[in-house]
């Protein structure tokens, strides 16, 4: 297994700890396998995406979704399977924590369980003052800088 050293990153770049943080994650592969329960990522739009989340079986009070700044959490809840003698099980029922790290300015924007898919609609929302923005060229005389202070001479 490879191991990548990150720390010339800190020496030289500044407020780009959780971004190091997710590189870290991501190649230390931190998940553990954990491929329950299933889901996809879907790019929609520009500014949208879509989660979707294989919940077979489950309803929806069994069912959390947290938004915290820049995570967004599911969290399934195990329900008691009551009665009956299981010759096989292959449905799973367990409980279940899935966390998605949310690039800034990504918000939840609702969700919806149909046919044992739950999809979660999320939108970036870039603020206007963090939009790009056109700069008029003037032309003609140069602007003089102000003067502060004059000295008599």
């Amino acid at each position: 297994m490879r191991t990548y050293d990150l720390s010339p990153l800190f020496r030289s770049t500044v407020g780009f700890d959780r971004m190091t943080r997710l590189l870290e994650t991501a190649l230390s592969g931190e998940d553990n396998g954990n491929s329950y329960p299933p889901y996809n990522i879907e790019k929609l739009g520009d500014d949208q995406y879509r989660v979707t989340m294989a919940v077979a079986g489950f309803r929806p009070e069994d069912l959390e979704i947290t938004a915290h700044p820049n995570l967004l959490v599911i969290q399934g809840k195990a329900k008691e399977q009551e009665g009956g003698t299981f010759l096989h099980r292959g449905i799973a029922g367990r409980a279940f924590e899935r966390r998605f790290q949310l690039a800034d300015h990504i918000r939840v924007n609702g969700a919806a369980l149909e046919n044992g898919l739950l999809h979660v609609e999320l939108l970036r929302e870039v603020p206007e003052a963090m939009k790009p923005r056109t700069i008029k060229i003037n032309t003609g005389a140069p602007v003089a800088a102000p003067q502060i202070e004059a000295k008599a001479a």
